[in-house]
């Protein structure tokens, strides 16, 4: 029986795996671009501390490999008495770590933003989370949009990682396989696959994001 074969045979470990890859990337792509833009509004607040503060922890997650992070919530924690499965700490890492990201690109959005719009919102009576919430985020986010969809394509592809803490995503999956059967160039081949065309599917949302912003201005 071929490699190939043989994937096909246990397609349902694969797409479980791919399964468990999209639930990680879809929560952890919505919760850390909300997040993120919490976070934007301390980075660009008025307060000193709230803005040092933010950018303490910005900075100090883009100065983190991943794979460590990850490593640190797992297994780290539990020293410290706080207690997670697998499959929540890898959830709670691609959350927190990308929330960083999330939030330094959408304060370079909001930092480009032409002053005369947020001048005009304040003009019609629009203040403080009122004009934030009605007219800085939306245009922030349309701005921002080719860069949230390169990072949820890194969400998807640091999702991988958490193949390290055993989590049953698609890298799991494919690696279950090899080990198995011994196919390594079927198995990731199917799980390249599958990754690739949920990155194309991301690019596509992105695209249509794009035109809509296009038609906006």
């Amino acid at each position: 029986m071929s490699g190939i074969d043989i994937v096909w045979e246990h397609r349902d470990v694969l797409l479980a795996g791919f399964g468990n890859t999209l639930l990680l990337f879809s929560v952890a792509a919505l919760a850390s671009l909300g997040l993120g833009a919490v976070l934007t509004m301390a980075l660009m607040a008025r307060s000193r501390l709230a803005r040092r503060l933010a950018t303490l922890y910005v900075d100090s997650m883009r100065c983190m490999p991943f794979l460590l992070f990850a490593y640190l919530l797992y297994f780290g924690l539990p020293s410290l008495g706080i207690r997670m499965n697998n499959w929540t700490s890898g959830l709670v890492a691609l959350i927190l770590y990308n929330t960083a990201y999330m939030a330094e690109l959408l304060r370079a959005a909001w930092s480009s933003l032409p002053k005369d719009n947020i001048e005009a919102g304040q003009a019609f009576g629009f203040h403080g989370w009122r004009l934030v919430r009605h007219i800085i985020l939306p245009q922030v986010f349309f701005a921002a949009a080719p860069m949230i969809g390169n990072q949820t394509i890194q969400i998807v592809k640091d999702s991988a990682f958490l193949t390290i803490i055993a989590v049953s995503e698609l890298t799991h999956a494919a690696m279950a396989i090899q080990t198995t059967y011994f196919v390594p160039f079927a198995s990731f081949v199917a799980a390249i696959l599958f990754y690739w065309a949920t990155c194309m599917v991301i690019e596509l949302g992105v695209a249509l994001v794009g035109r809509r912003a296009l038609v906006r201005r």
